[in-house]
């Protein structure tokens, strides 16, 4: 199939069995708004449900302390729990 035939959508979920990317990457990658990345996510998780792929997400992490055992892994928190630190990295998604 073409690509110019191809949904949004489907491109991101060809790039995400290619590699992992995360929600800022996705949106300046396919020139879209962050959160319409997301939602994007979203959906093409619910259609892997029906197939033997499935979306895996690395969670955020804290870039001064390591920290990954936030509560929401699919939203980038503004500050680490632990150390209080500014520099949480955006969880990664990808299909596998």
């Amino acid at each position: 199939m073409r690509e110019a035939s191809r949904t949004t959508r489907q491109r991101i979920a060809d790039r995400l069995r290619d590699e992992p990317m995360a929600a800022g990457t996705i949106a300046r990658t396919f020139e879209i708004r962050t959160n319409t990345a997301l939602t994007h996510v979203e959906h093409i998780a619910k259609s892997l449900d029906s197939t033997d792929e499935q979306l895996l997400v690395a969670p955020p992490e804290c870039e001064r302390c390591g920290f990954t055992d936030f509560d929401d892994l699919t939203n980038r928190p503004s500050r680490c729990p632990e150390c209080k630190a500014e520099s949480v990295s955006e969880p990664a998604y990808r299909i596998g």
